[in-house]
């Protein structure tokens, strides 16, 4: 592809216009900002990797403005934009059948802005979402161009150097829970449970032994970031993640032999009490919290599942009062700082201590937007997972057992995203619509794959 001319003149044109004006050390920036757009304009993919490499690392870039990430996810748009104006990319690629729930959870999502309680919180809402949207659409565009197994491995380093970072340095603590670059340290625990299934993929395709023992030692450092979390939804993900992950490869079992099995069982009984060992005694302690749950959030003194419990009667009364159309987007903090559970919870009354979230981005949607728009963003999920689950079939029928073990591996990744909404409002993650315009580019490659021909 070659860049237009005239975006070339318009960016030579800055350039002088720099070095004519008071600041002529910008100028060299022009240049640089030259050779990555027509870097992004030749190969678009490259972006998109260099976003999904950011976002565990967008913290370091919290005091600029624009972040890395935004500056290369707006650059990627525009490109993307002028080649569809001109036909450079074909426009049937923006095509899936994620768009039925899509399409009009947005026109549910536009009236309920209508009748919000509060614009301003509706406004920021969108505006937090729309960088979602936008991953969703760049991914439809140029996700057949990406290579996946760059994507894995872009995705489980960066996780893993942050990882690094928590389990090291207090300064990326929370009241020495690991946080990462983030500053809730559940958000930190998603990113983890993404990347592990990564991981383990790169463990066990790796061509070498030195590579293998590589992407072992980053996956040993992402269970220890886990448990540095001392995140118990994190630890429900990753166990549903890996009970699925053993369920892909039952087809393999009948190769362990008993000489295998005997040496597993020797691992496993040094592994455990080492692990036991190693836990942090707080997390074992929320750990064991959740044994008693059936007594009810009153009756026991975790504060963090009592606030749980109240973030539900909270949204379970804003459904009741909005059933339709909620009460607006970004809404349920004002509704949450309005009730006594708010200050019962509030060890400082701080203004963010106030006005929570709900902890679930399902609840948040169901309370902010109503029923009906709460239904198809759990279609919209759901189709996602289908999506990844059709590709996978494909690809065994096919005979293609590398791409199915791929797509085994991602679609853990997206299960992992979905499972973990359950525990924390982020309906803009980054990855999450990464992961969902991607389930329709490997579903509709998978089946637009020749089927092989059958031996006469």
């Amino acid at each position: 592809m070659i860049i237009p001319l005239s975006v070339v003149s318009l960016l030579g044109l800055a350039c002088l216009i720099l070095l004519a004006s008071p600041w002529p050390y910008l100028a060299p920036g022009v240049v640089l900002g030259l050779a990555g757009v027509a870097a992004l304009y030749r190969r678009p993919a490259w972006g998109l990797l260099g976003i999904v490499a950011l976002v565990p690392l967008e913290g370091l870039f919290k005091d600029t403005t624009p972040s890395a990430s935004k500056l290369v996810g707006a650059s990627l748009a525009l490109i993307l934009m002028l080649q569809l104006a001109l036909h450079q990319l074909p426009s049937d690629r923006l095509r899936s059948n994620l768009w039925r729930f899509l399409a009009w959870f947005m026109v549910l999502y536009f009236l309920s802005m209508l009748l919000t309680d509060d614009l301003g919180m509706s406004l920021g809402h969108l505006r937090e979402l729309s960088v979602g949207l936008v991953l969703f659409v760049i991914t439809l565009l140029i996700g057949r161009e990406m290579n996946l197994m760059v994507f894995c491995r872009l995705a489980t380093l960066s996780v893993t150097l942050t990882c690094i970072l928590a389990m090291y340095s207090s300064k990326y603590q929370d009241q020495g829970r690991a946080a990462g670059l983030l500053s809730d340290p559940n958000a930190f625990a998603l990113l983890i449970a993404f990347a592990i299934p990564q991981a383990l993929l790169l463990v066990l395709k790796s061509p070498n032994l030195l590579h293998r023992l590589f992407w072992c030692g980053c996956t040993l450092l992402l269970f220890g970031g886990m448990t540095k979390t001392e995140s118990r939804s994190g630890l429900v993900v990753l166990l549903v993640s890996l009970v699925i992950g053993l369920y892909h490869y039952r087809a393999q079992l009948p190769r362990i032999r008993p000489r295998h099995l005997g040496f597993a069982m020797l691992g496993g009984a040094i592994l455990i009490p080492l692990t036991i060992y190693a836990l942090p005694a707080g997390y074992i302690a929320r750990i064991q919290s959740l044994s008693i749950l059936s007594a009810g959030a009153s009756a026991h003194n975790d504060e963090s599942l009592g606030r749980r419990a109240s973030y539900i009667v909270v949204g379970g009364q804003m459904i009741r009062e909005n059933p339709l159309l909620g009460s607006g987007p970004g809404t349920f903090p004002l509704h949450y700082a309005s009730t006594g559970y708010s200050k019962a919870f509030s060890a400082n009354r701080k203004l963010g201590d106030l006005y929570r979230r709900a902890h679930n981005t399902y609840l948040e949607i169901f309370s902010e937007l109503g029923i009906p728009a709460g239904l198809l963003f759990v279609g919209l999920l759901g189709m996602g997972l289908f999506n990844m689950q059709r590709a996978r079939s494909a690809w065994l029928k096919r005979h293609e057992w590398e791409q199915a073990d791929l797509v085994t591996h991602l679609g853990m990744s997206l299960l992992s995203l979905t499972v973990f909404l359950l525990f924390l409002s982020a309906p803009n993650q980054k990855y999450l619509w990464i992961m969902l315009a991607l389930s329709w580019v490997l579903r509709l490659k998978a089946e637009q794959s020749p089927l092989p021909e059958r031996q006469a």
